[in-house]
């Protein structure tokens, strides 16, 4: 008998039957009332998410797509500070240096960021600091609020990757003081792929670039907004589904969706020490492990195509390796979304059986029960 395939990766994630229900509605015209009433719940319940007053433009278009809009519309600077730690801080950089000059703080993946020298960075100059939040390639979550305040001590503008944070994780991006804060649909709000979201503070348009792509200018956003509408052709089951899953976010409740999310973390943790494995992410006073996903290094004795190949065939589970130069030295659990406690169980049991067949880990799922009682799901 053949079961859907379970998605324990970090994106695109399970998504509840409460949204696959509501995309499959009739299609309405999105110069309409109705349209306009799901634009205004989208982007209200996405302020609380981000911890903002300020605007939030929803782009049709993937986390990427919100991660360029960020950068390339507020780019009027002479340099921009980025920090690449993983994966998506290296895609940062790689954005930014499109539109203006760029100073990338390169750490070793997995590492991390030595807060020194991104004040010296901007000391020498640079307008505006640009970072990923949670970094999800390599399992670490980066210390925001102190980013910030380096920034703030020098006026700079600051840009935050929240793809995988906002959600799923605290963020208060008006009290830490962050200008341009994006998420994406297939993460922690647990839709389809497709949408992206940026916040945008009163002041990082003081850097607005008039030169911006023409689909990703948020000034055209920042026009349509007072009447709840797009500049261009929305996908509209993408916003219906939006619409639910804030929806699914306010009946839980913001507070007890984070704390669920670093439970559920907290128990692949617990397991994984407890099986005799090792955690990926090599943590300083001012980061911690992510909340959203919990990298893993690979033990000796099996590889990657046998850990996730034998995973995915026996038992229809998939998770995530390594990217780049890390592929076959890690493997990635994402516990972010609408998962709760059996998702991740028969996930954990799974991955214990394989390991412990190759005789790699010890059997530790008590560990991963007992923090997982905490959760009531």
């Amino acid at each position: 008998m053949m079961f859907d395939e379970l998605l324990m990766i970090p994106g695109p994630v399970h998504v509840n039957s409460r949204i696959l229900n509501a995309m499959s509605r009739r299609l309405i015209g999105h110069r309409t009332p109705e349209f306009s009433e799901i634009m205004r719940n989208c982007t209200e319940g996405l302020k609380e998410l981000f911890g903002t007053k300020n605007d939030v433009y929803i782009i049709s278009g993937s986390g990427t797509a919100g991660m360029e809009a960020g950068i390339a519309t507020f780019s009027k600077l002479d340099r921009i500070t980025c920090i690449d730690n993983g994966k998506f801080g290296d895609r940062l950089g790689k954005i930014a240096e499109r539109y203006t000059n760029v100073d990338v703080l390169r750490f070793e993946w997995g590492k991390s960021i030595d807060l020194e020298k991104v004040e010296v960075s901007l000391e020498d100059g640079s307008q505006a600091v640009a970072f990923v939040h949670n970094e999800t390639s390599t399992g670490i979550l980066n210390p925001a609020k102190e980013i910030a305040k380096i920034a703030k001590k020098h006026s700079a503008l600051v840009i935050m990757d929240g793809i995988t944070s906002v959600g799923g994780d605290e963020v208060k991006m008006d009290e830490w003081g962050i200008d341009v804060a994006i998420v994406g649909s297939q993460k922690c709000l647990g839709i389809p792929p497709g949408l992206s979201a940026v916040a945008v503070s009163e002041r990082a348009w003081e850097f607005y670039n008039e030169r911006a792509p023409f689909y990703l200018d948020l000034s055209a956003y920042k026009k349509k907004i007072k009447d709840w509408q797009t500049p261009y052709t929305p996908a509209v089951p993408l916003f219906v589904a939006l619409d639910e899953a804030i929806k699914i976010i306010q009946e839980e409740g913001l507070g007890n969706r984070i704390k669920r999310h670093r439970t559920m973390a907290k128990a692949v943790r617990e397991w994984a020490v407890n099986a005799g494995l090792k955690l990926f992410p090599e943590l300083n006073e001012y980061s911690n492990y992510s909340n959203t996903v919990t990298a893993i290094k690979m033990p000796e004795g099996i590889t990657d195509k046998e850990l996730r190949g034998t995973l995915k065939e026996e038992y229809r589970i998939l998770i995530s390796g390594g990217q780049e130069h890390l592929k076959g030295k890690i493997f990635r659990i994402g516990t972010m979304g609408n998962i709760g406690k059996r998702e991740l169980l028969s996930t954990l049991v799974a991955l214990e059986d394989v390991l412990t067949r190759k005789g790699v880990a010890l059997p530790s799922i008590d560990s991963a029960i007992k923090v997982l009682s905490e959760v009531n799901q």
